[in-house]
């Protein structure tokens, strides 16, 4: 989805709009899934990137820009654990238990009119 929205700098506010948000590039150099026993399971991703295309926008009382962007993140790790309760009563249903997520860098490149 697009993202819409405004900050306040300083003198005024800025509006800004980012759309046709595309991922073009997901790489997963490590990732595991392990079974804890009784409990669920464990995914580990390790050293991702995952890189971003867009256009974007963004207005202020005295100018507007508009143009391309890509932003690119790299040094990715997330490890989520997931319980799946073993009973016969119904489907089998998936629950998010925990989740921690850390990214190394972002660099971001926008290119535009000004």
């Amino acid at each position: 989805p697009d993202l819409t929205g405004h900050e306040k700098f300083g003198l005024g506010n800025v509006k800004y709009n980012i759309s046709r948000i595309h991922v073009t590039a997901v790489e997963l150099p490590s990732a595991s899934i392990s079974l804890l026993p009784g409990s669920g399971i464990k995914l580990v991703i390790g050293n991702a990137s995952l890189t971003i295309d867009m256009n974007w926008n963004i207005r202020t009382w005295m100018f507007k820009d508009s143009g391309r962007g890509t932003v690119h993140i790299s040094k990715v790790f997330v490890t989520a654990v997931f319980s799946t309760p073993l009973d016969n009563t119904g489907p089998t249903s998936i629950s998010l238990t925990s989740c921690r997520t850390t990214s190394g860098d972002i660099d971001i490149k926008l290119n535009g009119k000004s």
